[in-house]
């Protein structure tokens, strides 16, 4: 809708896991340097975290676009881990050779220890990746996992098992003593300093195509204040302000502009935060008058 009026080629603020427009701050490099080096030396497990919107699944489609290009990887990614034991392992084997999968755990093991060495054999490395592992349900997951981690020769893993989440996955793993021992590499993810948010911001315009820049200085400035410098947060602020900027018929996006845009954001926050306090109060109210036992001693 705006890309012609701002001279851009396409949106540069989407909220897509596009490897074009990934921006190499130095921690991103480092967590793909580590992620990489767990496929290259076939380690067991990784741990990449970060809050939401950092980054962490745009860093492993890099991964993956890396490994494709090197055809000595089968990588698959289980994007919903709200699965039970069997269905998580079901998953696995499915996206490793797409056959209709055995109903019991003991076949399902034969068939990935098939997949597992026959493409040892074939001189390919096999990846796992989980996302927004934080959100497993089936606490029997994560012992599948390290079940998984004992498809192992003398001196290599079959397989590289890399677990990607928010910041409260570093304390489930804790808890797990024998897959926390797995786990050769970790990185966290942090936030983007104020300078690396203006090349960051630069960086994805260019990708856009911009020929002269479109946001002023304090514009900038105010956009990291906003999104305390969160990738994902910038990029809802700046797509917004781009809208409101055509809609305006700015020349250049202003700071004004980004503190209207942050106030209606922070609002809708606000009211969300404001439901979801009034919704859980109303069910706790349900469940005390449901509860028998509450009942019997009014």
């Amino acid at each position: 809708m705006y890309e012609p009026f701002w001279g851009l080629k396409e949106k540069p603020f989407e909220n897509t896991p596009d490897p074009r427009f990934i921006y190499y701050s130095h921690q991103h490099k480092e967590a793909l340097a580590r992620l990489i080096y767990v496929a290259h030396e076939r380690k067991g497990a990784a741990l990449l975290t970060g809050e939401y919107g950092s980054g962490k699944t745009l860093i492993s489609r890099v991964l993956w676009h890396e490994l494709q290009q090197e055809h000595l990887y089968q990588s698959i990614f289980i994007l919903n881990p709200r699965l039970s034991g069997i269905e998580f392992i079901q998953e696995i084997v499915h996206q490793l050779n797409g056959a209709e999968q055995a109903p019991n755990k003991i076949e399902l093991f034969h068939s990935l220890h098939k997949i597992l060495y026959a493409n040892f054999s074939a001189g390919k490395h096999t990846i796992i990746v989980v996302d927004e592992a934080q959100a497993i349900e089936d606490k029997e997951i994560f012992e599948e996992l390290r079940l998984l981690l004992n498809f192992q020769l003398d001196n290599a893993f079959l397989l590289s098992i890399i677990l990607l989440g928010q910041p409260e996955l570093k304390e489930v793993i804790a808890t797990l003593p024998q897959l926390n021992q797995r786990v050769a590499v970790r990185f966290h993810l942090g936030p983007l300093t104020e300078e690396e948010t203006k090349e960051y911001i630069k960086y994805r315009l260019s990708i856009a195509q911009a020929k002269k820049p479109i946001f002023e200085e304090d514009a900038v400035r105010e956009i990291y204040f906003a999104s305390t410098g969160i990738p994902r947060r910038i990029n809802n602020i700046c797509d917004l302000a781009l809208l409101v900027g055509f809609g305006n018929g700015l020349t250049k996006i202003d700071k004004k502009t980004i503190l209207n845009i942050s106030e209606d954001l922070d609002s809708t926050t606000q009211e969300k935060k404001l439901f979801d306090s009034r919704y859980s109060k109303a069910e706790e109210e349900i469940k005390k008058d449901e509860d028998p036992d509450n009942k019997k001693s009014e």
